[in-house]
């Protein structure tokens, strides 16, 4: 079977944007289909905040790879062994959180490429290739440039080493967790504060100077995520199940509960009926 590639890698480094959906509590086959209905490149599943088992990342994985959405997987800060074994079930990516130092990022970007890019381990014939790739060597130097890898900084130290995290090789994504950052500045919650513009203004600088691609996180009102789009971020994460799922619930819920039911009356005058 011929190697699945990474639409949202290539769709990034065609210098368009991609759009994430993030999963936290869809735990079917259908999450993928969802996201690639409603317009979304990737999913990303949370498997730092969410309860996601490991048999169900990697069916999670396994079906999003046929639908053309490339599966991401966030996982606990530092956890290399939770990414590598996400990888070796089907994921194309790992978004790696809290990440403060070039050394930080060079460690990871090793963990998540075959030789000779990294150390990262064989571990059998590998989904995204149908589970028949071609000879181990051909199939690590192709597999290495659809991994995607994503760093995410979310501390004033992170955006202050944010050029020497971006001239990390191996490394594509510097993804700002815009909710943390807020929280260690001092402003929780407050997406659109001069010092939040300052961090974009900050990595995105670093990212085009070492032809990297600026994400997104945490930025979900339109004002602000279309100034950081505007910025430069590529790598967009738009929300997640339980906020679609609210937002739609909620305005749906809100029509209703503002159309009170025709009384009986008159539906039946309507109707033609005495």
């Amino acid at each position: 079977m011929p190697l699945v590639h990474n639409q949202t890698k290539r769709r990034m480094q065609a210098g368009e944007v991609a759009l994430g959906f993030g999963v936290h509590h869809l735990r079917t086959v259908a999450a993928p289909v969802l996201a690639a209905g409603s317009g979304h490149h990737w999913i990303f599943l949370d498997n730092e905040h969410g309860s996601f088992s490991v048999h169900e990342i990697a069916q999670l994985c396994i079906a999003s790879l046929p639908t053309g959405v490339t599966p991401l997987v966030r996982v606990c800060a530092n956890a290399i062994d939770e990414a590598t074994r996400a990888l070796d079930n089907g994921a194309q990516g790992i978004v790696m959180p809290h990440v403060d130092t070039a050394k930080e990022a060079r460690r990871i970007a090793d963990a998540f490429h075959y030789p000779p890019a990294g150390r990262r381990s064989w571990g059998g014939p590998p989904a995204i290739y149908g589970y028949h790739p071609p000879a181990m060597a051909e199939a690590q130097e192709a597999i290495n440039e659809e991994i995607l890898t994503v760093v995410m900084l979310e501390s004033p130290k992170a955006i202050g080493n944010a050029d020497d995290i971006a001239a990390v090789d191996g490394v594509d994504v510097l993804l700002i967790g815009t909710s943390d950052l807020s929280s260690e500045l001092g402003i929780a919650g407050q997406v659109g504060h001069a010092k939040i513009v300052d961090a974009y203004e900050t990595v995105g600088t670093a990212c085009r100077k070492h032809r990297k691609v600026l994400g997104m996180g945490g930025v979900y009102d339109e004002e602000n995520a279309a100034r950081y789009v505007a910025l430069g971020a590529r790598f967009v994460l738009t929300g997640s199940d339980h906020s679609y799922m609210l937002m739609g619930a909620a305005q749906r819920s809100a029509f209703f509960a503002g159309q009170p039911p025709t009384p009986v009356v008159e539906r039946k005058k309507k109707q033609g009926k005495k």
